[in-house]
């Protein structure tokens, strides 16, 4: 069904909206499965290699290519059927996990097919997920996006506590190559889900900001008058002049361009230092993975109350504190326990900016715009992640995980300084939005009413 069939207006609440409930539960096993990857895929390159520079490696090439695929994501998914567009992406990427037990077993490991899967997976989940962006709002009333955004997140830290854990039995059973497959499996009941969901279109100017609505017009008048340029140009100009032109999206991007820097190697940095420098097996590591969970499923519960009260300035800057915290304590600690606990506060910090962030921009982007808005956004903060991946591990290789993480940390805590100093110190945008709505008048039934 088109994306035209329901009109916006008519979208039900959120606990009685059944394309909604549909959407999160199909997610749910996707996140299961990709919490499964995030763990087995890494793992699978350090027993193949021993080497944390080659680990390091993988995840250099998935953001360099989700770098490159975030130039052009935003103006494919402006301009397609968004629902097909993530089905397809599914049904790629299952093929893709799951053909890798297949070659371990027909010739063996063979690392460089490990980079050649990480580079198209990283093509395929950027598309799926700038669509899946600007899905959302075509799913949601603009009142229910906080909570929508929460339950999303909080799926995502419910899989993030259960598939470390599957992972780590899988990979200490039958090897992280089924590992893998487990989380193609899971993308193919992705997409048989979103052939059952309905999306809508926002009404124009739904959920704009005036303050950049002049700046917008005029990004998209000068694209188009000077279109001889080229496609490509518009692909990126338009979404990023969007987010200069916004007194509180400039500065964000600039502050999450430096975090990324940070955030993109911590996990590796985490598993270096629980399986290479304590010598704990997988299953332990999974355990530490999934507790870290726990600071994620807080997070998305909590979202939208911290937001309501304190508005979205604090939240952002109490997050970065709070991955400041996380990065210095999991690579200087020798306690697994206390690696756990620290690692919660590092993903609660993770969610609750996360759910901020994205909650900000649907807010105040343009229906129209919403992808090349989100690709442009993820394009130039995530630019510093695969340097920062590649720095991290080849530093921690030379000098110690314990050293890397206090000058990781001391960097956050910079960019806390900074964010001091912008605009969003005192910001409490899209707190209206971030109201609930409501109660509704029947009583909600089904999972999405214990969320």
């Amino acid at each position: 069904m088109s994306a035209a069939s329901t009109p916006h207006d008519l979208v039900p609440p959120l606990r009685r909206n059944k394309d909604f409930t549909v959407f999160w539960l199909g997610q749910a096993l996707s996140v299961l499965g990709g919490s499964v990857s995030m763990l087995a895929l890494p793992l699978l390159v350090l027993h193949a290699t021993g080497s944390i520079v080659q680990m390091g490696l993988v995840t250099v090439v998935s953001g360099a290519t989700a770098i490159g695929t975030g130039v052009f994501a935003g103006y494919v998914v402006d301009r397609v059927d968004r629902r097909r567009l993530m089905i397809v992406c599914d049904l790629a990427r299952a093929v893709l996990l799951g053909s890798v037990p297949l070659v371990w077993w027909l010739a063996g490991p063979q690392v460089w097919l490990l980079y050649v899967l990480t580079a198209l997976a990283a093509v395929l989940k950027t598309l799926f997920d700038v669509a899946y962006v600007t899905a959302i709002p075509q799913l949601v009333r603009t009142q229910d996006l906080t909570a929508a955004n929460g339950r999303l997140m909080g799926t995502f830290a419910l899989g993030s506590l259960l598939g470390p854990v599957v992972a780590g039995f899988l990979t200490a059973g039958v090897g992280a190559d089924w590992a893998l497959a487990l989380d193609g499996a899971t993308f193919l009941v992705s997409a048989a889900s979103l052939g059952w969901v309905r999306f809508t279109v926002r009404p124009a100017g739904d959920g704009a900001d005036e303050v950049v609505d002049e700046a917008v017009d005029e990004a998209v008048d000068g694209v188009a008058a000077k279109a001889g340029a080229g496609v490509l140009r518009e692909m990126f100009v338009v979404g990023f002049r969007f987010l200069w032109s916004h007194p509180l999206l400039r500065p964000l991007t600039i502050q999450l361009t430096l975090l990324t820097f940070v955030t993109m190697g911590a996990t590796d940095l985490l598993i270096y230092r629980v399986q290479h420098d304590l010598g704990r097996d997988a299953a332990t590591l999974g355990y530490v993975i999934a507790v870290s969970g726990a600071g994620s499923v807080a997070a998305a519960l909590s979202a939208g109350r911290l937001r309501r009260v304190l508005g979205f300035g604090t939240c952002w800057l109490a997050s970065i504190a709070m991955i400041a915290v996380g990065v210095t304590v999991t690579g200087v600690s020798r306690s697994v326990p206390v690696i756990a606990a620290l690692a919660a506060v590092f993903m609660f910090g993770i969610t609750l900016g996360g759910i901020c962030t994205m909650t900000l921009r649907q807010e105040v982007t343009p229906d129209h715009l919403l992808g090349r808005v989100t690709s442009a956004f993820w394009t130039v903060h995530n630019a510093s992640g695969p340097v920062g991946a590649a720095v991290l591990t080849l530093l921690a290789a030379r000098h110690g995980v314990p050293a890397v993480s206090l000058a990781g940390g001391a960097l956050c805590l910079l960019i806390l300084g900074g964010g001091l100093l912008t605009p969003l110190r005192g910001s409490r945008a899209g707190v209206a939005a971030a109201e609930p709505a409501a109660p509704d008048p029947e009583p909600a039934a089904g999972p999405s009413a214990r969320a």
